[in-house]
């Protein structure tokens, strides 16, 4: 699937109560007609949530960035994976995820249950290649997972480093296309506290923050919303050449793709197509 080197990640194309579907499906042709190539829908969306999406578009690539492994049923995943896909071919990725312990009441030895999903997807009637799906790895075990039973990875909040270390883990072949927050603000006294404000639920999850401990982080960094260190390695913000030069990073350290996810100010509402189209015009497909 051609991803191209950037994408948008967003939650409420997937659904919800900010946009209606006719503004979704609108907001999907703009997306595929200032260049994106690919849409990640973030939180646990299922594949009837990016059919709409796809019906809407001509060539966009849509992913679930990602489907909690919680939440759906392998063999029911599997059967509208391949309705889709039979409909629309190449233009859908199943992205496929533990999630965590404060969203999941089910939550239990994630990477177990991950292989067991796995294994069901590969089981059901009709199975889903592991060509046609990523999983969202953060520690090295799920990488190598990832690398040897899908199509790559496709990790959440995280850095350059880690994405240089996971293309290790991965190999050469496999995809890897991290997500990357940017807050569209040139000075630090504006861009910190909205990215402050949108980390500190992510603060309260251990699979993130034990990451951040293997990348070099320590408690300190996670207090108060994190620190500016954290901050500033986890979102994009400034001036365009420096947010150009900070996606950029990912992909230096191996990234082939970066999911960028637009972080909304303190009055935003709706989607954030301004935003969209301002990354469109900074970073040229």
């Amino acid at each position: 699937m051609r991803l191209g080197r950037y994408g948008i990640w967003n939650s409420e194309l997937g659904g919800g109560d900010a946009s209606t579907p006719g503004e979704r499906a609108e907001a999907a042709q703009e997306l595929e007609s200032l260049g994106f190539r690919a849409l990640w829908l973030g939180g646990s969306r299922d594949v009837s949530d990016a059919a709409p999406l796809i019906e809407a578009t001509s060539s966009l690539v849509v992913a679930t960035g990602i489907l909690s492994i919680w939440q759906h049923d392998a063999a029911g995943v599997a059967a509208r994976h391949t309705a889709l896909s039979a409909a629309h071919p190449g233009r859908f990725i199943l992205g496929i995820g533990a999630s965590h312990a404060l969203l999941a009441s089910d939550y239990h030895r994630p990477y177990s249950s991950m292989v067991d999903y796995l294994d069901a997807l590969d089981a059901a009637p009709t199975p889903v290649p592991a060509t046609e799906r990523v999983l969202a790895a953060l520690g090295p075990k799920m990488l190598r997972l990832a690398r040897d039973r899908s199509a790559g990875a496709h990790p959440y909040l995280v850095n350059p480093e880690h994405t240089r270390q996971a293309r290790a883990i991965l190999g050469p072949d496999a995809l890897l296309a991290p997500e990357m927050k940017v807050v569209l603000e040139t000075t630090a006294d504006r861009a910190r506290p909205l990215a402050r404000a949108y980390l500190s639920r992510y603060l309260e999850m251990p699979n993130y923050t034990n990451n951040f401990v293997r990348l070099g982080f320590s408690e300190d960094d996670f207090r108060d919303g994190g620190s500016d260190r954290l901050i500033d390695t986890v979102f994009a913000w400034g001036d365009d050449a420096t947010i150009r030069r900070r996606v950029e990073e990912f992909h230096d350290a191996g990234a082939d793709h970066v999911a960028l996810q637009v972080v909304p100010g303190p009055d935003s509402a709706g989607l954030p197509r301004a935003g969209w189209r301002r990354l469109a015009e900074l970073l040229p497909q």
